[in-house]
């Protein structure tokens, strides 16, 4: 008896999900967009910068130790990726068994070493005060213009 059944192959049933991933976010957004108030007013129209008013230019110098916050996170989460999987392995019994308990010795200094040369990494940053904050003093710069205040004051006003 021979059947003739019809069955989806694997790219199908990736592009039947994605269909479905998108149907279900154009119909969460067009749901949240009809239930949700809509009141805007005047302070929810200014500018948000977490949390601070904006004062100043937006022509300022950008603080470089975020910069050196973000590599140190970079550094220390990926320090993490390769903690993680090692652990799984290193756990393993039956391959300790076989190498007669080489195995896990090696693991062990190997990532030993790892984290060694990150705390060596960190405590270089560290001497060298690359993880101490300093904010910046931020000074608006005084420009004479021929056009009067008051204009440049009416024309943001007019805007808002």
């Amino acid at each position: 008896m021979e059947t003739n059944s019809q069955s989806i192959s694997e790219f199908g049933k990736i592009l039947i999900f994605l269909i479905g991933g998108l149907l279900f976010l154009s119909v969460s957004f067009l749901v949240a967009r009809l239930v949700r108030p809509n009141r805007p007013n005047e302070q929810k129209l200014e500018t948000y910068e977490s949390g601070e008013q904006a004062l100043g230019t937006a022509w300022s110098q950008f603080n470089m130790r975020f910069y050196i916050v973000a590599l140190m996170f970079i550094l220390f989460e990926v320090e993490i990726v390769f903690l993680f999987p090692w652990a799984t392995v290193f756990a393993n019994k039956e391959l300790i068994r076989e190498t007669n308990g080489a195995w896990g010795w090696f693991s062990l200094i190997e990532m030993i070493l790892f984290i060694f040369i990150l705390a060596l990494g960190l405590a270089y940053a560290w001497l060298n005060d690359l993880l101490d904050w300093i904010n910046p003093v931020s000074k608006t710069p005084d420009i004479t213009s021929p056009v009067p205040k008051e204009l440049y004051t009416k024309i943001n006003n007019t805007y808002k």
